[in-house]
């Protein structure tokens, strides 16, 4: 997805990179206490199915066939009876009622006009997070994914729930004898994430790239797993070993968010979970399967600190001091736990995490796979200047740019001050419109990737400097 290493510098950090980090923080919290519940759940089967029906040509291709049709075949063999059966059994409303509500949301969404923009541009983003990882642009040298992975369809609604994701494993499970389930994930924001909560898209990265990018190569999960768990007892932090390694989803997601972002996925992440209580949670429980906010922190530090741009020590300086700032008393998995500790822990992570030659892809690192480079630095600085200018947006930002970059753009202009954060978040909105007319995964053919339809040019450097 990115361009080479050799570009150019680009412009270094600003004076005051996070001069308004508390009006982020702010927005942050309005929209986390904003309870707009989003469309009703379509709970009468007939009426399911009339909408399902006029929604299906509002899909892409590629989500008709593997998302819709499936769908729409197990509801058709579970008939109005079992499908009741289902809501009315799912008590607490976080079972398999709710999965069924938040297929159907997903399809029914784009084709019913549910914030229609800022929809289509959660879409791009997802989409190109998931690109990041497995397109074949991406993974030059490197086999394609062992199983197929299409990028989450996404939606909004269920606000008490914040973010979240049902992943390709409980998707797929939606199915009867004779049917087969749904081939991608399903992504949901807070309705109110379309609107306001700027740096809540900073942390979408968390949400979709690790579960399934994870699962779509053999083995990687399990050697990610291992890797950490034996650089962190060779370092003599054996007794971290295990609550780093068994929240190793939640751990990747971070670190391939950042990976893809670069440093916005980092500290918009801080700004966003100082949204809830003001600080970052220090403490980590046991029975919570994400690392807590301030190991989270540290993490994102040393996972900034690897990326190959040219400011990246500055910009984990910057995260890092933020991290610290909020660091109180902690505890991890009832266990009483040093800042030291915590930062250490976290650095040999986020090392093997980026640095190791994995197996399972062919003795490639993830960070070799992606990164943040100048030019990556370059793009977003480019598409910063005019989120901050009041000229109309073009309707072609370049063959270089991603949705990644729209959105680094925006968060680190708002935390900047460049602009009101809501004109930001609107005119990024826009940005990502035109990036998703022009992605050929919503497109007629069937590709699950945008970077799959990527030539390799012999001589396309000489021929440009020639001409």
């Amino acid at each position: 997805m990115r361009l080479p290493r050799a570009a150019a510098s680009p412009r270094a950090v600003p004076r005051r990179p996070l001069s308004h980090i508390a009006h982020c923080v702010a927005d942050a919290s309005l929209a986390i206490r904003d309870r707009d519940p989003g469309p009703p759940d379509p709970t009468r089967f007939d009426d399911l199915m009339t909408r399902l029906a006029e929604a299906r040509h509002h899909l892409a291709p590629i989500y008709q066939q593997g998302m819709f049709e499936p769908f729409v075949a197990t509801l058709s063999a579970l008939g109005e009876t079992e499908f009741t059966r289902i809501l009315s059994s799912d008590v607490n409303n976080d079972r398999a009622g709710r999965l069924m509500m938040d297929i159907a949301q997903a399809l029914l969404q784009p084709a019913e006009a549910v914030q229609h923009d800022s929809l289509r541009a959660f879409q791009e983003l997802v989409s190109d997070l998931y690109d990041g990882f497995l397109s074949a642009e991406d993974r030059r040298g490197v086999k394609p994914p062992d199983r197929s992975v299409t990028a989450p369809l996404v939606k909004y609604g269920e606000p008490r729930s914040g973010p979240y994701t049902w992943p390709i494993e409980a998707t797929s499970s939606f199915r009867v004898r004779g049917t087969t389930g749904p081939n991608s994930a399903v992504v949901s924001l807070p309705p109110s994430s379309g609107r306001r909560g700027l740096m809540a898209w900073s942390s979408i990265g968390h949400e979709t790239a690790g579960h399934d990018i994870l699962g779509a190569d053999r083995d990687l999960k399990s050697e990610l797993s291992e890797s950490v768990a034996s650089a962190l007892t060779a370092s003599g932090l054996r007794s971290l070993a295990s609550y780093w390694s068994e929240r190793i989803d939640e751990t990747a997601s971070d670190v391939m968010g950042i990976l893809n972002m670069g440093p916005a996925a980092g500290i918009g992440l801080i700004a966003f979970f100082r949204g809830f209580d003001g600080l970052l949670r220090s403490d980590g429980p046991a029975d919570d399967p994400h690392p807590s906010d301030v190991m989270r922190g540290f993490l994102a530090a040393a996972t900034v600190r690897l990326l190959e741009f040219d400011d990246h020590n500055r910009w984990a300086d910057l995260i890092r001091g933020e991290t610290v700032r909020d660091v109180r008393r902690m505890t991890i998995a009832g266990r009483a736990i040093s800042p030291v500790q915590a930062e250490k822990s976290a650095t040999l992570v986020a090392t093997t995490m980026v640095t190791t030659r994995l197996r399972s892809l062919e003795r490639t690192p993830l960070g070799r796979i992606q990164n943040w480079h100048n030019a990556d630095e370059k793009v977003a600085a480019r598409l910063r200047r005019l989120l901050t200018s009041p000229a109309p947006p073009p309707d072609n930002f370049g063959s270089d740019a991603y949705a990644a970059h729209a959105v680094a753009a925006a968060v680190l202009a708002a935390l900047a001050g460049d602009a009101e954060i809501p004109d930001l978040q609107m005119r990024m909105i826009r940005m990502l419109n035109v990036m998703h007319d022009q992605n050929a995964s919503f497109g007629p053919l069937l590709v699950s990737q945008r970077g799959n339809i990527s030539a390799r040019f012999d001589y396309k450097e000489l021929m440009e400097h020639a001409s």
